[in-house]
């Protein structure tokens, strides 16, 4: 069976773009991608959280049924995380939590960027709950829409840019909080001094290492 990389909201244009980014990540790894047609379109903090972990724990239940060696949840929310973690029987990475661990292995002060301003409490909670809060000083909004991401990628990563310039000095490492950062990463031109992480591809590659 292979990896199942599960996208919490409805957009399949979404999950196209993870399941690519994850297979680049990880190419002798067998990824195979679903989307929750019951999510909402996109998730722009708790209340489109709430409504997408029912219909992913459907999906999270139906995989591990089935034998998945190993399951992502491809929101950087972490939406659900915890519950399908009890309900699998099978590794179940977050990106969110992925691109933290990513980010502490390499080491440095880490900042977040993510899209819209409703996620920064639930990222902030996230990240001190899963004790990275240590090296994860700085949560900042990009201010642009989920689907922005995927609709016009060029137009985002100006966005994510411009929030990058305006981060602490010290910053080395900078996440971009969002599923959809596989089509903007490479619009983001250089960030001097900057190593750019995706959640996307730190769950993929973390899932090389829990699967062999």
């Amino acid at each position: 069976m292979p990896v199942i990389v599960i996208n919490p909201n409805s957009t399949e244009a979404m999950t196209t773009s993870i399941l690519a980014a994850a297979r680049r990540a990880a190419p002798d790894i067998r990824f195979e991608g679903w989307t929750s047609v019951g999510g909402p379109p996109a998730i722009e903090g708790p209340e489109d959280g709430a409504r997408a972990v029912p219909p992913l724990l459907e999906l999270v239940r139906k995989a591990s049924d089935a034998g998945a060696r190993a399951i992502v949840i491809a929101c950087f929310d972490d939406t659900g995380l915890e519950e399908s973690r009890r309900l699998a029987t099978c590794p179940v990475l977050g990106i969110g939590q992925a691109s933290y661990v990513m980010a502490e292995l390499i080491g440095g002060p880490t900042a977040v960027i993510t899209t819209v301003q409703a996620a920064v409490p639930v990222i902030e909670a996230n990240i001190d709950a899963q004790g990275h809060a240590s090296h994860i000083g700085t949560i900042r909004a990009a201010n642009v829409p989920v689907l922005l991401l995927e609709d016009s990628p060029a137009e985002a990563a100006a966005a994510f840019a411009a929030a990058a310039h305006q981060l602490p000095p010290d910053t080395v490492n900078v996440i971009i909080g969002c599923a959809g950062a596989v089509s903007v990463t490479g619009h983001l031109g250089d960030l001097p001094g900057l190593t750019v992480i995706d959640g996307v591809t730190a769950a993929a590659k973390l899932s090389r290492a829990l699967v062999g």
